[in-house]
């Protein structure tokens, strides 16, 4: 995976993005980054800071969406600077592509947006990586197509696909693990959403829930089957978090959650 600031490159394990769900503000940020490289860097962890600049995809009208779009964005950036890491955030429209550009090196397609041709095109033209995530609604097989709208564009661009489980009823997801192998097929890093995966979204509350206490088994699994990454959503304390705290991990469980997991990749090598 070609991107210039990723470190521990030379690991034989898998790599992390991993931050808060939304950018709530700088302090905020910089606080989860810096604990985060210092955790990758002790376990030699290829480390991609992740967080949403503005959240667009919302159950109700009234939901925290962001703290603005260029304050967000200068977080983004300013993370990138400090720590000389790999940032990515989401985008949602086409014309959103360039600018978030400037200040990320990877730009996310939703999962209800990966179907959206203009939009991966647009994220192509950047000339950044361009991470996929697998619609709730799609088979593995099926993202192939949307790896080659990116290559139509841009044949040399760096394509990630990150799977987040599948529609199973109205409010619940449910992961099948075939979809990695499917995905890696392709040619491309394939990434586990751990957090997202299990969110029970649509709920009479009109607030997605989530199983977090299942995170350990959902990644643990995704790494014996041969994900090539995770992402996981992670917070100080997810339950002050203003966007899915219901199903991220508390930053003090991250470390000892990784160890455990490099030890399931290591078993498998």
């Amino acid at each position: 995976m070609q991107l210039t600031k990723l470190k521990h490159t030379d690991s034989s394990g898998f790599f992390l993005m991993a931050g808060p769900c939304a950018i709530e503000g700088r302090d905020m940020a910089l606080r989860i980054a810096e604990q985060i490289v210092t955790i990758t860097d002790k376990l030699r962890i290829p480390y991609i800071f992740k967080g949403s600049y503005r959240k667009a995809n919302r159950t109700k009208a009234n939901s925290f969406t962001g703290i603005g779009d260029e304050l967000a964005l200068s977080v983004l950036a300013e993370v990138g600077r400090t720590f000389d890491i790999p940032t990515v955030t989401d985008i949602h429209e086409s014309d959103e592509a360039a600018m978030a550009a400037e200040a990320v090196d990877v730009l996310q397609i939703p999962a209800f947006l990966c179907r959206q041709t203009e939009l991966l095109e647009a994220a192509a033209k950047t000339g950044k990586a361009v991470n996929i995530k697998k619609g709730q609604f799609l088979s593995g097989e099926s993202m192939g197509f949307a790896v080659e709208k990116v290559k139509s564009v841009n044949p040399d661009a760096t394509v990630i696909l990150t799977d987040r489980g599948n529609s199973f009823g109205y409010g619940d997801l449910v992961v099948d693990y075939r979809n990695i192998p499917a995905m890696q097929q392709f040619g491309v890093p394939v990434v586990m959403d751990c957090t997202h995966s299990l969110q029970q979204p649509n709920q009479a509350s009109g607030v997605t829930g989530g199983k977090p206490a299942l995170i350990a088994t959902i990644s643990k699994a995704a790494i014996a089957v041969g994900a090539d990454g995770l992402f996981i959503e992670t917070h100080p304390v997810p339950a002050e978090a203003k966007s899915d705290g219901a199903n991220m991990l508390p930053l003090d469980q991250l470390q000892g959650l990784l160890e455990r997991l490099m030890r399931v990749r290591e078993s498998i090598l």
